[in-house]
């Protein structure tokens, strides 16, 4: 699958974000980045089928689990055309977007890789459910987030905000998680354990750890885990 090529391909990309040379290396892309990444996404579906399969691993090229190459600049004071990692999403079968309850896979060079999951920037109401989630059981988030085996490999990430959200408590016992704005977990990962035969073992561990987390957030998003 991914290989020490892969990186070496994406750390060029960085030093020559042009669609000029992209398009004179787009084989390169296509061999080094694209296939390998819809044949793990491939090799994922019946590992998720085993303890999550509600999330899809849809290898298609366009559309599917691989996030695209294509960054979007309408908005962004950085023009450079393309993203230079590898962002793979095992969406929940009933989401639209990233901003869905979703299990992340992040590559990128300089080890600047990591896993993910949880759901990052919802939207305002599915915001408000986890929170009233957690404001009214919050015996059982402490014992998803603060679980033995999911601590020893995830950590709780993303923004804040400042005080408490409207219409919950300064004092509540868990404030500082209804202050999220991201309800989001990481896990560190190497360029050497993404070029291993054993990827798809470790990812499957990595993410049946974070399945309480999953559980608990589909949970309070009435959707089935």
């Amino acid at each position: 699958m991914f290989t020490p090529e892969t990186f070496k391909f994406l750390r060029e990309l960085r030093r020559h974000n042009q669609r000029e040379w992209f398009e004179a290396n787009k084989s390169r892309y296509e061999s080094l980045v694209r296939t390998p990444a819809l044949e793990f996404i491939e090799a994922m579906a019946p590992v998720l089928a085993t303890f999550a399969p509600k999330f899809r691993a849809d290898a298609r090229k366009m559309g599917g689990s691989l996030m695209r190459v294509y960054r979007d600049t309408r908005f962004a004071f950085d023009k450079t055309p393309y993203k230079t990692n590898i962002g793979i999403q095992f969406r929940h079968v009933r989401g639209k977007d990233v901003h869905a309850p979703g299990l992340y896979v992040h590559i990128a060079e300089d080890d600047d890789c990591f896993f993910g999951a949880g759901c990052w920037h919802p939207e305002a109401d599915a915001l408000l459910k986890i929170r009233q989630a957690i404001a009214e059981t919050p015996k059982r988030w402490f014992a998803v987030r603060d679980d033995k085996t999911f601590a020893r490999h995830w950590t709780l990430g993303g923004e804040s905000l400042q005080r408490q959200p409207r219409g919950f408590a300064a004092n509540h016992v868990a404030i500082e998680d209804l202050r999220r704005k991201d309800f989001i977990a990481l896990a560190s990962l190497s360029a050497d354990e993404v070029t291993s035969r054993h990827f798809v073992t470790l990812t499957g561990q990595r993410f049946s750890e974070a399945a309480p987390l999953m559980r608990f957030l589909c949970g309070a998003l009435d959707v089935a885990f």
